[in-house]
C-alpha cells in the first residue's frame, strides 16, 4: 500500500477518534452545571490565565454562577466560588464532598499511602493517627508552645547576625518553622548548619515553587504524557526521592534504638503501631505509609507558616503604621523582657485582627486541593454526580464582597468591632474547611501568632527602597500564592 495512503488513513482514524471523544465530552457536559464550551484535548485551558488561575475562575463565575463546570484537559471539574457556596459544599454537605480528587504531583509519588491523597478508611485512619500522635507530643498544649518559643529564639539570633544588613528571609524563616514539625517527627530539632536539614528545607521550598507554577498545573492535567518528557516536574520527583532517602535513614536508626515502652516521637509511635498490626492483612500501618505521612507533615508543617511570615513582613513594610500599632500592643501586654505566649492573644485584639487580615489578604492558598464528590448530590439546584472532581476557589471566599466591604484593600478593621474588640469572621479559609481541613491547623495558628509577635517584639523590618514601590501581587497562583522575592533589613528594637 502506498505510504501516503497509509498516512491519510491514520489521519482519518485520529480525527474520527477525536470527534468521537469530543462528542462524548459534549454529551456529558449537558448533564453537568453550565460552563465555558471546552475544546478537544485542552478543554478550557486556553480560557484561563495560568499565572492567576483563581482570578480567571472568579471572572468565569460572574458569567456562569458560583457553581460551574470547567474542563481541565478532557476531565470535567466542578468549580465552587463564594463563601456561602463553598461553606454549603464543604461544611453543610461535608460527607458528599469529602473525597480527594486527582492530584498527580503528590499522588504519583505517595501512591495514596498518605493523609493528603488517600480516601475512605485509609484516610480516616491515618489522619486520626497523625492528629492523636501530634497531640500526645504536645500539639495544642503548653509543651509544644515551649518548643516553638525555643525555636524562635534561634531565629532571632540568626536575624541579629545579619547586623542590619539586607537579607532574604525565606530560608531563615523556613528553617525555623520546619524545625518545629521536625522535632515532633524526629524527636529533636536540627542545627541550622546540618546538611541533612538544609536538604529538607531547600527541596521542600523548591518543590512548592514548582507546584505553584504553570508547570505544576500542566503536570496535574497531563501527567500521563509529561512523565515521559523533560521539564521542571522531573526536579519535583527528584526532590521527593531525596526526602524519601532521608526519611528511610532516620527510620532505620529509630528501629535500632526503639523502646516500645518509651516512644520518643512520631516515628517511634508509628513503628510500634506497625508491630501491633503486623498480622492484620488490611492494616494501613506499613513502612511506605510511615514515609508518606511524614512527607505530608513535613510539607504541610513547613510551607504554609513560612510563606505567611514572608508575605506578612512584606505587607507590614508596605504599611508600617500597622506594624507600629502591633508593637505598641506588644509593649503594653507583653513588654520586652519575656517571650510572647498564646495566652497573650486574647488581650491583643489589634494583633489578632491583623493576623486574620494578613491571612485573608495574602490568600496563600488560592485553591483548595481538589476534592471529589463521594455520592450523588445536589448543589444550587444542579445535580452533582459521584466521582466529579471539585475545585473550591478559596480566593473567592477571602475576597467575597458580601463578606468584606472593600476586599481588595488591606484593612485590619475587617476583624474589629466599633469598640476595637476582635470580631470573628468565618470567611477566612486559609486552612480549607470541612472534614478535609488541614490536620496541622492548630499547630499552624499557634506558630503564626508566636512567630509574628516575637519577630515584631525584637525587630522593625525595613525595605531597601520606598515602601510605595513594594509589590504585593503574588507569584505562582495555582497551588500557592507566593510573594515576590525581596530583601529587607531587620533593625533591632
Amino acid at each position: 500500500m502506498d505510504f501516503n495512503v497509509v498516512l491519510i488513513l491514520l489521519l482519518i482514524a485520529c480525527i474520527s477518534y477525536l470527534i468521537m471523544v469530543y462528542a462524548k465530552m459534549l454529551q456529558k457536559r449537558g448533564q453537568l452545571p453550565p460552563g465555558p464550551v471546552p475544546l478537544p484535548i485542552v478543554g478550557n485551558l486556553l480560557q484561563v490565565n495560568s499565572d492567576n488561575f483563581a482570578q480567571s475562575l472568579i471572572a468565569m463565575s460572574k458569567k456562569y454562577g458560583p457553581v460551574f463546570t470547567l474542563y481541565m484537559g478532557s476531565q470535567p471539574n466542578l468549580v465552587l466560588c463564594g463563601y456561602e457556596t463553598i461553606k454549603e459544599a464543604l461544611i453543610s454537605q461535608g460527607d458528599q464532598f469529602v473525597g480527594r480528587g486527582p492530584c498527580p504531583f503528590f499522588e504519583n509519588f505517595t501512591k495514596g499511602n498518605d493523609i493528603l491523597t488517600s480516601n475512605g478508611d485509609k484516610w480516616k485512619e491515618l489522619r486520626k493517627f497523625a492528629l492523636q500522635t501530634m497531640r500526645n507530643f504536645g500539639v495544642g498544649k503548653r509543651s509544644i508552645e515551649e518548643r516553638i518559643q525555643e525555636e524562635i529564639q534561634f531565629l532571632i539570633k540568626e536575624l541579629r547576625k545579619t547586623n542590619k544588613s539586607p537579607v532574604d528571609p525565606t530560608l531563615i524563616f523556613c528553617r525555623s518553622v520546619s524545625n518545629v514539625i521536625c522535632s515532633v517527627l524526629f524527636g529533636s530539632r536540627f542545627d541550622y548548619e546540618d546538611k541533612t536539614f538544609q536538604t529538607i528545607v531547600s527541596t521542600t521550598n523548591e518543590n512548592f515553587k514548582i507546584m505553584s507554577s504553570s508547570w505544576g498545573m500542566l503536570y496535574n492535567i497531563y501527567s500521563d504524557v509529561l512523565q515521559y518528557l523533560p521539564g521542571p516536574h522531573k526536579k519535583l520527583f527528584g526532590n521527593y526521592e531525596t526526602l524519601r532517602a532521608i526519611l528511610q535513614d532516620s527510620i532505620k536508626a529509630h528501629q535500632k534504638t526503639l523502646d516500645p515502652n518509651n516512644p520518643r516521637d512520631y516515628i517511634d509511635v508509628f513503628l510500634i503501631k506497625m508491630e501491633q498490626e503486623k498480622n492484620n492483612p488490611t492494616s494501613h500501618y506499613f513502612m511506605e505509609s510511615l514515609i508518606m505521612t511524614m512527607h505530608n507533615l513535613i510539607y504541610g508543617g513547613t510551607d504554609t507558616v513560612t510563606t505567611f511570615l514572608r508575605y506578612s513582613v512584606l505587607v507590614l513594610m508596605k504599611f508600617p503604621e500597622v506594624a507600629e500599632k502591633i508593637q505598641e500592643e506588644i509593649n503594653q501586654v507583653i513588654g520586652q523582657t519575656r517571650p510572647p505566649a498564646t495566652e497573650d492573644r486574647k488581650m491583643m485584639p489589634y494583633t489578632d485582627a491583623v493576623i486574620q487580615e494578613l491571612q485573608r489578604f495574602t490568600d496563600i492558598g488560592p485553591l483548595a486541593i481538589v476534592h471529589l464528590v463521594m455520592q450523588d448530590t445536589q448543589l444550587h439546584g444542579y445535580k452533582i454526580p459521584k466521582g466529579l472532581p471539585v475545585i473550591p476557589v478559596i480566593t473567592s471566599v477571602h475576597y467575597d464582597p458580601t463578606q468584606y466591604e472593600k476586599p481588595e484593600d488591606f484593612n485590619p478593621a475587617n476583624f474589629l468591632d466599633q469598640n476595637g474588640c476582635f470580631k470573628k469572621n468565618d470567611a477566612v479559609m486559609v486552612f480549607s474547611a470541612g472534614k478535609r481541613i488541614c490536620p496541622g491547623e492548630n499547630l499552624a495558628r499557634m506558630e503564626i501568632f508566636l512567630f509574628l509577635t516575637t519577630l515584631l517584639q525584637n525587630f522593625t523590618f525595613q525595605p531597601l527602597g520606598n515602601r510605595e514601590d513594594i509589590d504585593l501581587s503574588p507569584t505562582g497562583g495555582t497551588l500557592e500564592n507566593l510573594p515576590h522575592s525581596y530583601q529587607c533589613c531587620a533593625i533591632p528594637r
